[in-house]
This record gives structure tokens, sequence and C-alpha cells, in this order.
């Protein structure tokens, strides 16, 4: 059992020499960062397994991390580069493709699997006392893993079109950043939600397909005229991934009043994600055993 992990129960019990006592939560409060880091091996515990039960009884294991973008990029490559002869700003399509694939991935599949996550563990939920937020959290950490590898892919593309980093790549760990709070925050707005309505889960796949074409992944983001370009960033993942292209290839924009929206709504995201999750947790465990409404 990881450290700190404490059984529910009516009493105190005695587990390995040590008291194991049940907690309610009651109420609501913002993030407890001291009480995630005393559960950090569970959240460990849980990003892994994730990631096993991703990939275990596969032929390739780990490949599909690179496989999968790769696979998009060659379709979006005929379709948009060669056929509909989309503008890559001067850059390899290609690469012009996959430095928004990474990004848009890692979101998509954090909004897919979070909806579901605290249903999906409804067991441990009911047996034990840990912070909720921990299961939502270990999903996005456990896409991050098929992130990073799928980075390496891009450096291998960039090496062989021959496209060098530019300066700009400074900026890449907070465009990374954006990313992940972005993803947090939607997913801990979708799981909180799914627990309580069950039609969550089958609207997610349509609204993220929805939030696929608003996203300047297959065509730049600057075929939006100059009067909307504010609107536009109301979708932080426009932010993201003119930013991952900018820091990149050194295409796109750069900071911008676009990208000041984008980091103001994830932020807003991510801050009502937690606020709502906080208040709404004190009642997953009866609300996932009755099976929502």
């Amino acid at each position: 059992m990881p450290r700190g992990l404490r059984v529910r129960a009516s009493s105190p019990q005695v587990e390995g020499g040590r008291e194991v006592v049940n907690r309610r939560t009651s109420g609501w409060r913002f993030l407890d960062l001291r009480e995630l880091w005393t559960y950090r091996e569970l959240v460990y515990f849980l990003t892994w397994r994730d990631v096993k039960v991703r990939y275990k009884q596969t032929a390739i294991g780990v490949a599909w991390a690179v496989l999968q973008p790769l696979a998009m990029m060659v379709v979006f490559t005929l379709l948009f580069g060669k056929l509909a002869k989309v503008p890559s700003g001067g850059v390899p399509y290609p690469l012009f493709a996959l430095a928004a694939l990474l990004p848009w991935q890692l979101f998509s599949r954090t909004i897919l699997e979070s909806t579901n996550s605290l249903v999906t563990n409804q067991q441990l939920l009911a047996r034990v006392y840990f912070p909720r937020i921990s299961v939502p959290l270990a999903t996005t950490l456990a896409a991050t893993v098929d992130f990073a590898v799928a980075a390496g892919l891009l450096a291998i593309l960039m090496a062989v079109y021959r496209v060098a980093p530019t300066p700009a790549i400074m900026w890449l760990p907070a465009f990374v950043l954006l990313l992940l709070i972005t993803a947090l925050g939607v997913g801990f707005w979708l799981s909180a939600l799914n627990v309580e309505y069950r039609d969550v889960m089958y609207i997610v796949p349509f609204l993220n397909q929805f939030w696929f074409f608003l996203t300047p992944v297959v065509y730049p983001g600057g075929w939006v005229p100059a009067q909307w370009r504010v609107l536009y960033g109301l979708n932080p993942m426009t932010g993201v991934v003119e930013g991952f292209r900018w820091a990149l290839l050194g295409i796109g924009e750069g900071p911008s009043y676009m990208l000041a929206v984008s980091v103001l709504v994830a932020i807003c995201l991510f801050v009502s994600g937690i606020i709502w999750f906080r208040q709404r947790e004190r009642i997953f465990v009866d609300a996932i055993g009755s099976g929502g409404r």
C-alpha cells in the first residue's frame, strides 16, 4: 500500500504496526499541495498502472506512441499538404502537422480518458481515502509518457528535413506547461461531471472532434482574419498549437494578444476545474454507487 494511504472504515484499524484511519471530506478546499505530495507514491502507482495497462499484451508496446501520430501525419500530409495545398509557413508540411499533432494528442487522450477515470476506479474510491484529484492527474501524467516518446519522432524528422530549432525554443517549456494546465483543467471538469451525469462520457468524443477542427492542427492559424484572432484565442489549444510551431519551427504567431487570451482561458479552466472537482468530490462514492443520474 502506498505511503499515507488510509483505509475507509468505521473505526481505526492497525496495519503494519501503524494506525489506519478513515477520513471523509467535508465541504471543499482548494488544491491541497501538501496532501497531494503526501500521496505522491499513489499518484506514481496510478500513472504507472495506466501506462502498463495501455500497452499490456501489445506486440510492439510503447511504439504505438510513435505510430499513431506518424500515421496521422502521413494522412494529413497527403490530404491537406499534397491535395488541398494548405500552406505550411515555409516548412515541410509533415513537420507543420506533427508539431501540432503532438500537443493535440496529449490533450485529446487526457480528456477522453479522464472523463471515465473516476468511474473506472470506483472500487478504489470506495475502499480507501486519498485525494480524488489524483486519479485524473495520473491519467494526464500517463499521457505525457506517450507525448515524450513521440517527441523523439519530431526531433528525428527535424533532423531529416534539416530544420534547426530557433532561439524561441527556450519558450517551449512554457507552452508545455500551458498544454498541461489546459488538459488538467478540462479533465477535472469532465471527470467530476461524468460521476453524476453519465451522458458526459458519450458527449466527449463529439466534443473532441469538434474541438479538433476549431484548433489549427491541419491548417495555419493565420487563416483566421485579424479581427477574429482574439476571439479565436478563447480556444486555449489555439495558443498551445501556435506556440509549439513558433517555438520549434519559427513559424506562426508567438507572444500576442491571442496567446494572452488562450493563457487566461487555460488558467480559468484549471482553477475553476479544481474548485468544481473539490466541491463535488465528497459525493463521488455515493454517486458512482448509484450509477449517476
